[in-house]
C-alpha cells in the first residue's frame, strides 16, 4: 500500500494550502480528478520528490519515502509528453532505463523482452522521431517496465492520442499495472480514462482529496 497522511504544502503565505491524504493499492489504479489549477500536479510532484512537504507522511508498505531524493524513489513518471530522445531508436530509448553495471548481452535481452511485451519488438531500431504517438507511449511504458519500480505516476498520459490509440494504450497500462503489481496513480481530466482504469477514485478541490 502507498499511503499519504496529511501531506501538506503551500507555495507561499497567501497561496492555497494543500493537505493530501490518500491510499493506493498494489496492482490497481487510483485516479485523481479535479479542475485545472486544483493541485493535481502539485500532488504528483510531492510524491515524486520534486517538492518537499511542510508536514505529513508518505510511505510505501510502511517505509518512509520522504527522505529519499527524486532519483532514488521507487517510481516512474509517464506524462502527456513521452520524454523520448527523437534521434535514438526505440531500443536505445528503452535501454536508458537499465541499471548501471548490467552486461551488454543481458541488457540487450532485457530491452528486447520489454519491447516485445508492449508490442514493439518489430520497431526496435526505428528512431523515436519516426514513431506514432501511441508507439512512443509504448516505448515509455517499456522503459517503465525495465526500471521495475513499484509506483507509476500518470499525468494526462493519453491526452495527445487519438481515440482508438487511446483505448489500446489505456488497456495496456491497466494490464501492466495488474501483472506488475504497480501502485498506479492517474491524474486526468477525462472521465472515460478514469472510468476505464480506476479502482479507487479521489476528487481534488480546495486543496483536499475526497473519495469520489
Amino acid at each position: 500500500m502507498l499511503r499519504a497522511e496529511h501531506l501538506a504544502f503551500a507555495y507561499g503565505k497567501e497561496a492555497q494550502t494543500y493537505d493530501f491524504s490518500f491510499e493506493a493499492e498494489a496492482g490497481a489504479v487510483t485516479a485523481i480528478s479535479g479542475a485545472s489549477g486544483s493541485g493535481k500536479s502539485t500532488l504528483l510532484d510531492l510524491i515524486a520528490g520534486f517538492l518537499a512537504p511542510k508536514s505529513g507522511t508518505l510511505a510505501l508498505d510502511g517505509a518512509n519515502l520522504l527522505p529519499l531524493p527524486p532519483e532514488t524513489r521507487p517510481l516512474s513518471l509517464l506524462l502527456q509528453s513521452d520524454n523520448l530522445f527523437d534521434h535514438l531508436s526505440a531500443h536505445e530509448n528503452v535501454a536508458l532505463g537499465l541499471p548501471k553495471g548490467v552486461a551488454k548481452i543481458e541488457g540487450r535481452r532485457r530491452v528486447e523482452e520489454v519491447l516485445q511485451r508492449v508490442g514493439l519488438d518489430g520497431l526496435a531500431h526505428q528512431t523515436a522521431a519516426t514513431l506514432s504517438g501511441g508507439q512512443k507511449q509504448r516505448v515509455a511504458l517499456a522503459r517503465t517496465l525495465l526500471r521495475d519500480r513499484a509506483i507509476l505516476l500518470l499525468d494526462e498520459p493519453f491526452s495527445a492520442l487519438d481515440d482508438e490509440t487511446r483505448q489500446v494504450i489505456r488497456a495496456l497500462v491497466g494490464e501492466l499495472t495488474r501483472s506488475e503489481g504497480w501502485h498506479t496513480i492517474l491524474v486526468s481530466h477525462h472521465e472515460d480514462d478514469i472510468a476505464a482504469l480506476a479502482t479507487r477514485r479521489y476528487r481534488l478541490a480546495e486543496g483536499r482529496l475526497t473519495p469520489a
